[in-house]
């Protein structure tokens, strides 16, 4: 599947920022001109699965290739984002070895290990935290390794430098924003070297490699920018006001919103995005469980026959695999698929309802630690294009949704184009 979009209004070469986006069945690129108008963007699959990095590697490499010459020339800035908690281990020239850890997979043999070195710090203390997968890495490689995520490997990739990290990339790991440091007893650990040097999101790290620019015939004066997670970007694509709340319907469904200070709670992330604190969680239930049982068009044709103000007497808990993070985090909790009715139809609503009461139960966790609900929600992602599941959600939740249109990457260029 590549889908690729272009259209080009100046009759002169003009400077472009770029964004790419790395989720869990493909990469995309969004380009966009000084007026954030959208020129060009297109998606690849990943031709080896989502936890090869090599997949992510190779698709980019695609996005490259296929970039119009007048934009490749152009581009002055660039920026990267990826999912949240994806790790992997690499040798110290950045080469990726053996499998990386997705986000959604559970880690419990260091349990003991992590609570000893992160007390107080709950967030860290959940099998799916970055650390309890960089523990498992380094029990797999030894210590003779860099620990980096989806989004800082392939910035690395584009420097031919691995030392950098983005904060919002490595909170799971460890990294505080208020102390702007790594916990204390890291320093006594013979493995904080496998750790990246922190960078704020948003600041250049520095310019492209020369050859890399020469292979793809790139601009060698195109600056890196330190990038963010996917559901951050999709935070910035979205444009969200105070009172809004982003959810994100993609493989997971995230939940998302503003609030005015950090808050430290298992399955709770908090980042800063544009000077302002966000706060939100991700489950393991998303789109992801659809495609394990209907095609993206039998999806569109079962919806129109769901009649969404109806309730179905089915009460599933459509988890992709064994295990939640966000709303409940229970690593050995298990999904509910049956009893799977005749008809494809009401199956599909059944599942619709699932998911929705697992945002609402998001929404909940949220107002129970903020104190507050959006006063509507905004969905990016591929199931906001769904209007019967759109319907089922308002429902169920009882707060007014809309859907944005823009992509995650397009957030990514954003961040682009505003570096310092």
């Amino acid at each position: 599947k590549v889908s690729i979009r272009c259209s080009f209004s100046e009759k002169f070469p003009t400077h472009f920022f770029g964004g790419l986006d790395f989720g869990t069945s493909g990469a995309r690129i969004s380009i966009i001109n000084f007026k954030k108008e959208l020129k060009y963007t297109n998606s690849v699959p990943y031709q080896y699965g989502f936890k090869n990095p090599n997949s992510w590697i190779n698709s980019c490499e695609k996005l490259l290739d296929n970039l119009p010459l007048d934009i490749k020339k152009n581009i002055v800035n660039l920026a990267i984002s990826g999912t949240s908690g994806t790790l992997t281990a690499c040798t110290l020239r950045g080469d990726p070895i053996g499998e990386a850890i997705p986000y959604d997979q559970a880690c419990n043999e260091n349990k003991i290990l992590i609570e000893s070195i992160t007390g107080g710090e709950d967030h860290l203390q959940t099998p799916y935290s970055s650390l309890a997968k960089a523990l498992k890495l380094i029990d797999k490689f030894g210590e003779n390794i860099i620990l980096r995520h989806q989004s800082d490997l392939i910035t690395g990739w584009f420097l031919k430098d691995w030392k950098y990290g983005e904060e919002g990339n490595n909170i799971k790991l460890g990294w505080s924003l208020i102390k702007e440091s790594w916990p204390k007893s890291y320093l006594k650990t013979s493995w904080q070297k496998c750790l990246p040097l922190i960078i704020k999101s948003g600041k250049i790290l520095g310019q492209i490699d020369t050859d890399l620019a020469e292979r793809f015939h790139l601009n060698k004066k195109i600056l890196l920018v330190s990038g963010t997670t996917d559901s951050n970007a999709a935070f910035l694509a979205a444009g969200l006001g105070d009172e809004e709340g982003l959810t994100v319907l993609g493989t997971t469904i995230v939940v998302k919103k503003i609030n005015k200070t950090p808050i430290k709670e298992k399955g709770i992330t908090t980042h800063r995005v544009s000077d302002n604190w966000i706060c939100g969680g991700a489950s393991n239930a998303g789109c992801g469980i659809l495609s394990q049982f209907f095609s993206d068009l039998e999806i569109k044709e079962l919806s129109r026959q769901i009649n969404p103000s109806k309730k179905t007497s089915l009460n599933l808990l459509p988890l992709n695999s064994r295990g939640e993070r966000f709303p409940v985090n229970n690593p050995f909790l298990e999904p509910i698929l049956s009893p799977r009715p005749v008809s494809d139809s009401l199956f599909l609503h059944g599942l619709f309802e699932g998911l929705a009461r697992i945002e609402l139960k998001g929404w909940e966790k949220l107002y129970e630690l903020t104190g507050s609900l959006p006063k509507r929600i905004v969905t990016t992602g591929g199931g906001s294009k769904n209007p019967q599941w759109r319907a089922i959600r308002e429902r169920i939740i009882n707060i007014p949704i809309i859907s944005c249109k823009k992509t995650t990457s397009f957030g990514t260029a954003l961040l682009a184009i505003n570096a310092k």
